[in-house]
């Protein structure tokens, strides 16, 4: 499968949830794990500067809340709304009072009649989905480092801007701040379609508005592998290939198709994501994760108070240790190809890293601020309008688990 053909996406191709890259193999099983290693190949031929396919790669913005805006195409109307948009029964946002009637929060009902006021004012034909960045009185001014800035904090990145800059002026005269990443068309919610690949050159300018997309340029020309680069992950995308045809199809495919599987591994994963720890030791970690399976499934049972309860839980717990304990070596195996599919990763995430950025980025944490990196980024076909995220999760994933935040 060419990149170009790749989407990691929910709702029949609604941009709402994004996958991570690794997880494509416990989430798809064979087929899933032949995609990432194929898509991986692709990233690296890009940066190479081989890539013929037309690519380009977007900074993962850390907004919130998810916007929708535009244009219903059942009645012509203008609406805001959150990711329920495409819920069998969409809730949609066309007038105060339709906030009021759904959202409680004080904070949350402002910024979508702040977003319903004036992004009519842009023109949007069509239907467009963003990050919202701020709201008026979200931009304060802090010293970090000796440097004064406008930052503002939508979700756990903290974004500084240099206080005597344009672009701060335009931030803080703004009524709201967004940025637009997915467009959509379709005759109906249900029926619609993302692309990736979004114009806003057409929207039409206001001081009320500040926006942008997200994509951004390599002004500093350093985005590009060297050959030695190249090389190291090559090796690394041919050794998960020799993993990958030497893993058991019954086993991998047993565990994306079965829920309880599927999410027991990825909670138990997202276990050492919070914590920081790396998978350096393969046997090991599937040591603690069968241990840990047996832990929760035993508890189930003990906690049960009828014997008859008690009997279907132990019945249970037997039959998912039967499946840990007898394919432990396969399951060593598949986390030795998730572990290099993430060393590939973050070599093409550390790469686009390099790249030059519209605003600082930090985390707010007890003893002030510490510089981090973007979110993360997302890799688009200018073609097809296909996109798929690139997130070092033991940088940002844990920071979202623990960094300090501006609300409970």
């Amino acid at each position: 499968m060419k990149f170009t053909d790749f989407l990691t996406e929910s709702k029949e191709g609604k941009n709402v949830h994004l996958e991570h890259l690794e997880d494509e193999i416990l989430n798809r099983g064979v087929a899933g794990a032949r995609d990432a290693i194929n898509f991986l190949q692709s990233l690296r031929d890009m940066l190479a500067g081989n890539a013929k396919a037309s690519v380009k790669t977007t900074t993962k913005w850390d907004g919130a809340p998810a916007l929708f805006a535009g244009i219903d195409p059942s009645d012509g109307q203008f609406f805001v709304a959150k990711k329920g948009i495409f819920n069998k029964n969409a809730k949609v946002y066309k007038t105060g009072a339709d906030i009021d009637a759904d959202v409680s929060s004080p904070d949350l009902n402002n910024k979508l009649k702040t977003a319903l006021r004036y992004l009519p004012k842009l023109g949007i034909t069509g239907v467009l989905q963003g990050d919202m960045m701020f709201t008026k009185g979200d931009i304060k001014d802090e010293n970090i480092d000796g440097e004064s800035y406008a930052i503002f904090q939508p979700n756990t990145i903290v974004y500084a801007v240099p206080s005597d800059s344009a672009l701060a002026k335009s931030m803080r005269d703004a009524q709201l701040g967004i940025v637009f990443h997915t467009s959509y068309t379709g005759t109906s919610f249900e029926d619609m379609k993302a692309s990736f690949n979004i114009d806003i050159s057409n929207l039409k300018k206001t001081k009320d508005v500040w926006f942008r997309d997200a994509d951004f340029i390599d002004t500093s020309g350093t985005s590009t592998f060297t050959e030695s680069e190249t090389k190291e992950i090559t090796k690394i995308l041919s050794d998960a290939g020799k993993t990958f045809r030497s893993i058991n199809p019954i086993v991998l495919n047993k565990i994306s198709t079965t829920n309880s599987l599927n999410v027991d591994i990825k909670t138990f994963y997202n276990t050492k994501v919070r914590a920081g720890q790396t998978i350096n030791n393969t046997v090991l970690f599937v040591n603690e994760l069968v241990k840990w399976i047996d832990d929760k499934y035993t508890k189930d049972v003990l906690q049960a108070k009828k014997q008859d309860t008690k009997d279907k839980r132990n019945a249970i717990r037997n039959e998912t240790m039967r499946f840990y304990r007898n394919y432990a070596g396969e399951l060593n195996k598949i986390f030795m190809l998730h572990n290099d599919i993430v060393k590939a990763k973050l070599k093409i995430v550390r790469k686009l890293q390099q790249m030059r950025k519209v605003t600082g980025t930090f985390l707010k944490t007890d003893s002030g601020f510490k510089i981090t990196n973007p979110e993360g980024f997302v890799a688009v076909d200018k073609i097809k309008g296909n996109a798929v995220k690139l997130i070092d999760r033991l940088e940002f994933s844990q920071a979202n688990f623990n960094a300090a935040k501006n609300w409970s």
